[in-house]
C-alpha cells in the first residue's frame, strides 16, 4: 500500500499548496517532490520503487495541470476527475506489488514513544496521513470539479441570491470530512451518520422556504450534490483504511 499512500500524499500536498499560493505548475512540482522524498524516506530505493515514485510524481504534476485546465475551461471538467479515478484505481490494483515501507521513517516510528503510534507500521502511517490529507483541500477540489462538470451552479454566485462575504464553506467541508473519517476509524459510524444528518437539519429551514422556488430548487441540487461528493471522499478514504 506504500505507493497508494504516497500518491494520496502527493495529491494532498499539491492541492494544499495551490490553496495557499496560486502559481502555475508550482503546486504540482511541490507535490511531486514531496511524494518522491516521502518514498525515499520510507526506504523505497530499489529500481522498481524509483520508477514507481517517478511515475507518481508525474501523475501529481499532471493532476495539477489538469485541475487548472478544468477550472479555466468553460466546459465540463471530466479530464482531471478521470485522471484522479484512474490513478487511484491503478494504485490500488498495484498495491500488492509495492514493498513494505521501512527506512528512516520506520526507524523513527520505532523510536517514538507516543501511544497512538505504538505498533503502527510505516505503510499504515503513510496511508492514514494521505487519507486525512486528502480531506483538507483535495476534497474541495473534487467537489468543485463535479459541480462544474454537471453544470450545477452556485445560486449565490449566479445572482439568484445576495452575495455573502462568508467563506466558511471552504473550511467547514474539510472539517466535516476529517470529523466523519475520524469517527468512522474510531468505530463510531453511528456518530458519523449523526453528523451527516445534522448538516441536513441545519439547512432544512433554508431549503424548505416557500418563497422563490426556482432558487430553492437550485440550492437544493447544489447542496445535495456537493454534500454527497464530500461525504463520498470521506467514506472512500475510510474504505481504504478499513
Amino acid at each position: 500500500m506504500s505507493w497508494l499512500a504516497i500518491l494520496l500524499i502527493g495529491f494532498a500536498v499539491t492541492d494544499l499548496t495551490h490553496s495557499v499560493r496560486r502559481t502555475p505548475v508550482l503546486p504540482g512540482c511541490v507535490g511531486g517532490v514531496v511524494a518522491l522524498s516521502v518514498g525515499l524516506l520510507a526506504g523505497l530505493g530499489s529500481g522498481r520503487d524509483v520508477v514507481a515514485l517517478l511515475l507518481i510524481s508525474g501523475v501529481v504534476v499532471l493532476w495539477d495541470l489538469t485541475v487548472t485546465w478544468g477550472f479555466g475551461h468553460p466546459g465540463p471538467a471530466w479530464l482531471p476527475l478521470t485522471l484522479f479515478v484512474l490513478a487511484l484505481g491503478l494504485a490500488v490494483a498495484c498495491s500488492g506489488l509495492a514493498p513494505v515501507s521501512a527506512g528512516p521513517l520506520g526507524r523513527w516510528l520505532d523510536s517514538v514513544s507516543l501511544p497512538a503510534l505504538s505498533g503502527v507500521t510505516p505503510d499504515r502511517f503513510l496511508l492514514v496521513l494521505g487519507a486525512f490529507g486528502i480531506q483538507l483541500s483535495t476534497g474541495n477540489v473534487l467537489v468543485r470539479l463535479v459541480l462544474k462538470s454537471t453544470g450545477t451552479i452556485n445560486p449565490a454566485a449566479d445572482g439568484a441570491m445576495p452575495r455573502t462575504r462568508l467563506k466558511g464553506g471552504r473550511l467547514l467541508g474539510p472539517l466535516e470530512r476529517v470529523f466523519i473519517l475520524a469517527l468512522a476509524l474510531g468505530g463510531q459510524v453511528t456518530a458519523a451518520s449523526i453528523v451527516v444528518a445534522a448538516k441536513g437539519l441545519l439547512r432544512f429551514p433554508e431549503l424548505s422556504s416557500r418563497r422563490d422556488q426556482q432558487r430553492i430548487h437550485q440550492m437544493t441540487e447544489y447542496f445535495l450534490l456537493g454534500s454527497f461528493v464530500s461525504w463520498l471522499v470521506a467514506l472512500g478514504s475510510y474504505v481504504l483504511l478499513a
